[in-house]
């Protein structure tokens, strides 16, 4: 017990808010010591019921439920997040698992986002996510590999996710490579190259060297083209594994990556009664 007064001190540094959560392990007396000596701070203390063993059984148990899951699909370029973001904004209910991740899935996923969290705190965040959404709602999420960068989706809910409809945009690849140019040309060439080389086994050695050639040669269109065709192939490949019904994978014509999108693909879902 003589722990505590320093745990309350330390607490009392890094947190301002009057709104404190404390928790154990098991919900046991230490935590009902540390909110007491808080509340005399006058701050708003809540304990969390049995513990962070128990809110982590809750939070396993999310992955288990069934959920009604839209898929977007669509390959890389497709503006995909962004249209998640649009939907959101419209009133549906999304859930954007790069941004929890704080990666956006591929070899250059980490560009311009902070550190990822724990796997843990990610599968918190995915489960209070879920929680937040209603089980009658049918919930749009982009279509992932199982790895966002260092975390991977649980294999539960990911399962879910294969199984749900598939809604594929068809996006012209010259369009594709240009909002790529428009959100990855603002990085640097050192961040790109690197980026690039995390791709060397999978791209290659010859097409390894000509994007790498493209790009100090500042022909960022060209380099892209190289990628895009890498990523177009290995998501092609991820789409036949899935061994999906004909009916499950609806695929929608775009003539650009454009928000309007989301109209498009609104209309489909109540064209199809989904």
């Amino acid at each position: 017990m003589k722990k505590i007064p320093d745990e309350v001190h330390a607490i009392l540094e890094k947190n301002k808010q009057k709104k404190i959560l404390v928790h154990c392990w098991r919900g046991g007396m230490r935590s009902q010591t540390v909110a007491w000596l808080l509340s005399l701070y006058g701050h708003s203390i809540n304990v969390l019921d049995g513990g962070y063993k128990k809110y982590r059984n809750w939070v396993l148990a999310q992955f288990d439920k069934k959920y009604q899951l839209r898929i977007l699909g669509g390959f890389t370029g497709s503006g995909k997040t962004e249209l998640l973001e649009t939907l959101g904004k419209s009133g549906y209910t999304t859930i954007d698992l790069e941004a929890l991740a704080n990666h956006k899935g591929s070899a250059f996923g980490a560009l311009g986002m902070s550190q990822q969290p724990s796997q843990e705190m990610f599968e918190n965040l995915l489960a209070m996510s879920l929680n937040n959404a209603s089980i009658s709602d049918a919930i749009w999420l982009e279509d992932e590999s199982r790895r966002i960068g260092s975390l991977s989706i649980p294999a539960i809910f990911w399962n879910q996710m294969h199984a749900a409809d598939l809604f594929f945009l068809e996006i012209p690849a010259e369009q594709r490579v240009q909002f790529l140019l428009n959100y990855y040309g603002q990085f640097s060439k050192e961040d790109l190259q690197e980026s690039i080389l995390r791709l060397q086994k999978r791209l290659g050695g010859l097409d390894t060297q000509m994007a790498i050639q493209k790009l100090n040669e500042n022909d960022l269109k060209t380099c892209f083209e190289i990628l895009l065709r890498y990523y177009d192939k290995t998501y092609c490949k991820g789409l036949e594994s899935r061994n999906m019904q004909a009916q499950q994978l609806i695929k929608i014509d775009c003539a650009s990556v454009s928000l309007q999108n989301a109209a498009t693909l609104i209309q489909h879902t109540e064209k199809l009664k989904i």
